[in-house]
């Protein structure tokens, strides 16, 4: 038995368009994109983590029950990103904004080329700046930035 490789990461996001247009900008590709209704989104009650609010679920019909996903990935195909949209039975508890030392997955590491060029597209596109760009031990320069619904990205260029 071996793991082979990460396949993604999913992210659970309300605004599915602006999370999808700010990774584009950044540079990914959309592989695929999709509706997924019915029993099979109802039956996943338990992986959405929707057991603590059962009321939203027993009014879900099972031809209500939908999500919606885009599959994107980075232009050398090696790496994965699932955002999730669930349009019924919905989670009322709103997106935390967490710090990048909060515990917990945080953020997404990317390895880029032209860090300054990038952010500079990212924030005029609305991302926010969590760091500056700057260099650790002379081998990257690194700036985290965050993107709409709270999502973390750690940008890092190799110092060559």
């Amino acid at each position: 038995m071996k793991i082979r490789k990460i396949d993604h990461v999913g992210i659970i996001v309300n605004d599915l368009p602006a999370v999808k247009a700010f990774f584009l900008d950044f540079g990914l590709e959309v592989l695929g994109e999709g509706k997924v209704e019915g029993e099979w989104v109802k039956r996943m009650e338990r992986i959405l983590g929707l057991q603590g609010i059962k009321e939203d679920v027993a009014k879900t019909s099972d031809s209500d029950a939908n999500l919606e996903i885009v599959m994107l990935r980075t232009p050398d195909g090696e790496a994965n990103i699932e955002l999730v949209k669930l349009n019924a039975p919905s989670n009322p508890i709103s997106i935390q904004h967490p710090l990048t030392n909060t515990k917990g997955i945080q953020h997404i590491a990317f390895n880029v080329e032209d860090i300054e060029a990038l952010v500079n597209n990212l924030t005029k596109k609305g991302a926010e700046l969590i760091s500056d760009i700057y260099s650790y031990e002379n081998a990257y320069k690194l700036c985290y930035v965050r993107g709409p619904e709270g999502i973390i990205l750690e940008l890092a260029e190799e110092i060559k």
